[in-house]
C-alpha cells in the first residue's frame, strides 16, 4: 500500500494538464492538423472530452482493460500495462505507463497509429462530442 502511495504522489508531481491552446499547438507541431482526415480543431476536442487535456488521466473499463494519457490509449489493443485479462494486441509496441509522460511524443505517435488503421473514429469522445459539430472553439485564438 506505502508503495501504491508513493506511486500515486509522483504521478502527481508529474502530472500535465494543457491549457488548451498550448495543446493546440504542440499537436499542430506534431502533424496531427488533417491526419487521419480530421482537422486541428477535432483532435483539439478529442483530447478535451477524452481526457481533459491531462497526460495522466486513465479509465477503467469494464472489459478488464484500462485507457492512458492524453489520448485515453487502450491497453487491450495498443499498449501493454501487464494487467489486461486475455489476449491483447499492444500495437504501438509500448509500455502503456509511457503514456502518462507529460511528453506527448510517444501518445501523438500511438494516436497516430490508431488513427491510420481505424480513423479518428475509434475515440467515443470524439464520436459523442465531436463529430457533425462545430469544433473551430477548440483552437479559436490560438494563432494558428
Amino acid at each position: 500500500m506505502k508503495v501504491f502511495v508513493f506511486l500515486l504522489v509522483i504521478l502527481a508531481a508529474h502530472a500535465k494538464t494543457f491549457e488548451r491552446c498550448e495543446l493546440a499547438r504542440a499537436l499542430n507541431a506534431y502533424g496531427m492538423s488533417g491526419y487521419a482526415r480530421a482537422s486541428l480543431a477535432d483532435w483539439v476536442c478529442l483530447t478535451y472530452w477524452e481526457s481533459g487535456y491531462s497526460t495522466v488521466n486513465t479509465h477503467h473499463n469494464t472489459d478488464g482493460s484500462t485507457d492512458y494519457g492524453i489520448f485515453q490509449i487502450n491497453s487491450r489493443y495498443w499498449c501493454d500495462d501487464g494487467r489486461t485479462p486475455g489476449q491483447t494486441s499492444n500495437g504501438c509496441n509500448i509500455n502503456c505507463s509511457e503514456l502518462l509522460s507529460d511528453d506527448i511524443s510517444l501518445s501523438v505517435k500511438c494516436a497516430k497509429m490508431v488513427g491510420t488503421q481505424q480513423g479518428i473514429i475509434a475515440w467515443y469522445g470524439w464520436l459523442n462530442h465531436c463529430k457533425n459539430k462545430d469544433v473551430s472553439p477548440y483552437i479559436a485564438g490560438c494563432g494558428l
